[in-house]
Parts: C-alpha cells; structure tokens; sequence
C-alpha cells in the first residue's frame, strides 16, 4: 500500500479472530509504517475493534502474524506486548476510576525507571492537556469523559511507546473536544515521532489526520490507499462523509451498494 522503504512498525498479514463461533475478521491484512497515523474505517460490527485486540494480545488469532518492530507477537502475553513498546487506549477509555489522575498517570510509567525523563514526559503531557495538571488529586471517575480520553491518552504516551493502538477517541465527545484531542494526537506523532493506529468511526476527523486508511467491511478490508486518495474517492464521500461521519443510513448504503465506482 505504502511508498516507505523502512520496514514498518507494524506488520499485519492475513489474521482471522473469533468472538466464541463467530469469525470477527478474516484474511485482514495492514501495515503501519514508522512515524506515520493510520486509520480503520468502517461500520460498527465491521471488526475495528478485533483487530486492535488481536494486535495488543487481548485475543488470539487463530491464524495469519502480527508482526511489531521486527518482532512476530502473535498469542504473545499482552504484558509482554507493553514492554516492547505498544500501549493500547481502549474505547471506553478504561481508566482507574477510584485512583486518582496523579496514581493513573503513574500507571503510565510504571515501567519505566528514569526519574528525569519521567518529568519531562509529565511536563510534556500537561502543555498537551493543561486541565489534567489541575486535577491531579481528583479520582479519575468523577472526571468528564473528555478529560477521561485525555488522561488516557497521556497515560499511554508516558510508558514512551513506539506504536499507539486507540480505539474511538472520539466516542462521546462534542465536536469541539474531539478538534482538540486529534490535534493534540497530531502533535505527539509530528514531536515524538510516536506512530498510531487508529480506530475510529468519525471518518473525516480520521482522514484528515491520518496518512493512510483503510476500509474494513464484515470483517475484510474492501479499500486502502493515502488519506488524501480516500478524501477524494466518490465512494467515501458518499457512504462516510455525506454529514461528517458514518451514519446509519450510510452504513445500509455501503453494505447494500453494488459495484465500485
């Protein structure tokens, strides 16, 4: 799909997964090049979320590789999956409600032991998110959901990961602080050089940030090509971006069209 010659972060090849007897994705294959954002469109159901899972050790596939820096981690321990670099921001967000944004953020680093670098990444997160440095004492729980997906997001950027897995960012929030997260997102690709994968169904949102996407459809990936290219296909536009993102009515659409143009 790519033009990069450096071999890529991640190395997805033909991986199927099940959810009990039903085969959530089949033969998905994708890559995620060093340094770059790439997005998973596609409608709820398609499998966006297995493939995160099957990535990040939460499920097995039960066949095909997922290959990380080099590194085959296929039904490798999901702990072990961390240590080599690859932080996982679930949707839902799944912070530690009763503990608090400072014990949450510690959670971030718990594997790390270079004190110095710790508190520049500390320092860091709160030019990225200034609120979150006004709340460190208050329990992650009776945070809004928005400051829920920020204090997230930090905790996964302070383990220092080489590859980000999110999954819906977006999910739940006003438009406004979705603008503010994907550029934030943005800002730590383009300074730290960290690479993402990201799963979202705010299809515009995720093309405009991202530098390649693709399209998962029942399981399969139906297109892949550059952001720009899919911005611009007629298929997109109608089926994803008619109002912003999908929609329900797109989604019947897609599922029910015929031929590509």
């Amino acid at each position: 799909m790519t033009t990069e010659t450096a071999a890529p972060i991640l190395k997805v090849q033909n991986i199927e997964s099940y959810y009990g007897p039903i085969m959530a994705i089949r033969g998905v294959s994708l890559e995620v090049p060093r340094g770059k954002i790439v997005t998973v469109l596609g409608a709820n159901g398609a499998g966006k979320t297995t493939i995160l899972k099957t990535i990040s050790g939460v499920l097995d596939p039960l066949k095909g590789t997922v290959e990380f820096d080099g590194k085959p981690i296929q039904k490798m321990d999901p702990d072990k999956i961390v240590r080599l670099g690859l932080a996982h921001v679930p949707e839902g967000r799944e912070v530690f409600p009763f503990l608090t944004v400072a014990e949450n953020l510690a959670m971030g680093a718990y594997l790390r032991s270079d004190r110095d670098g710790i508190a520049q990444d500390m320092e860091r997160i709160f030019i990225y998110f200034p609120r979150l440095k006004d709340r460190l004492k208050q329990p992650a729980g009776q945070m809004s959901g928005g400051e829920q997906q920020m204090l997230a997001i930090s905790r996964a950027v302070l383990s220092r990961p080489k590859l980000i897995l999110l999954d819906e960012p977006s999910l739940g929030l006003s438009p406004l602080l979705v603008k503010e997260i994907f550029a934030i997102l943005k800002r730590i690709n383009a300074e730290q050089g960290t690479s993402i994968l990201l799963v979202e169904q705010n299809a515009k949102q995720a093309l405009e940030l991202a530098h390649y996407g693709y399209v998962l459809e029942t399981g399969r990936i139906v297109m892949a090509d550059t952001c720009e290219h899919l911005l611009a296909s007629k298929d997109i536009q109608e089926f994803y971006l008619g109002s912003g993102g999908e929609t329900e009515r797109g989604e019947k659409r897609w599922k029910n069209r015929k031929t590509w143009r």
